[in-house]
């Protein structure tokens, strides 16, 4: 079964069109206007090996925020769809990703269940045209609507580059693990309930 879908949302302040192949090979599309952004989601894509196609036009002339949260919400919204029921996953997996002197420690459950643990700070206001406490905004947007549990604790690093890089490429690493099939669950899905629902 091919683990494919496609999400459009529009409202007064966005709209976003996303496009998601979990078991692709790390290829994207990304425009969402934000730069430092499209360059985190590629980042995305390319470690988690899922194909992302990614359209989004918004109220960049209010801020950056909207465009921000939403195109995390679409995302997570299709790659919940993709899932489906979650059946043979892995479903846990976790990484400690290190970039020069910069290390974050990830954890995910594919749970249905959402939720953000965000145990990161940052020294600048800014990276690029980024505020920084966008980058919560994302995680958030994209747990709630993946229906997953993410945790995300930068142990240590200085550059607030590679703070944010790290924690973008060890979502993307532990999400791989964690819905990459399971062989020895023969199909069940990786739960004593039965299910693994929103």
């Amino acid at each position: 079964m091919k683990r494919q879908a496609t999400i459009s949302r529009r409202t007064k302040e966005t709209e976003i069109q996303a496009t998601v192949d979990l078991d692709g090979t790390g290829t994207f599309e990304i425009e969402t206007g934000i730069g430092f952004l499209d360059h985190m989601l590629e980042q995305l894509s390319r470690h988690a090996l899922i194909d992302i196609k990614l359209r989004a036009k918004g109220d960049l002339h209010v801020d950056l925020h909207h465009t921000t949260e939403d195109s995390g919400i679409v995302l997570g919204q299709a790659v919940a769809k993709a899932l489906g029921d979650k059946t043979g996953i892995t479903r846990y997996a976790d990484v400690h990703l290190p970039m020069d002197e910069t290390l974050t420690r990830v954890a995910v459950d594919v749970s249905g269940r959402p939720y953000l643990i965000w145990n990161v700070t940052f020294t600048r206001d800014k990276i690029g045209e980024m505020d920084t406490e966008l980058f919560r905004e994302w995680f958030q947007a994209f747990a709630q609507n993946a229906g997953i549990t993410l945790h995300i604790q930068n142990l240590y690093g200085e550059n607030n580059h590679h703070i944010v890089e790290t924690c973008f490429k060890g979502l993307a690493r532990a999400l791989r693990a964690a819905i990459t099939a399971d062989p020895r669950q023969a199909g069940r899905v990786p739960s004593t309930k039965g299910t693994l629902s929103v």
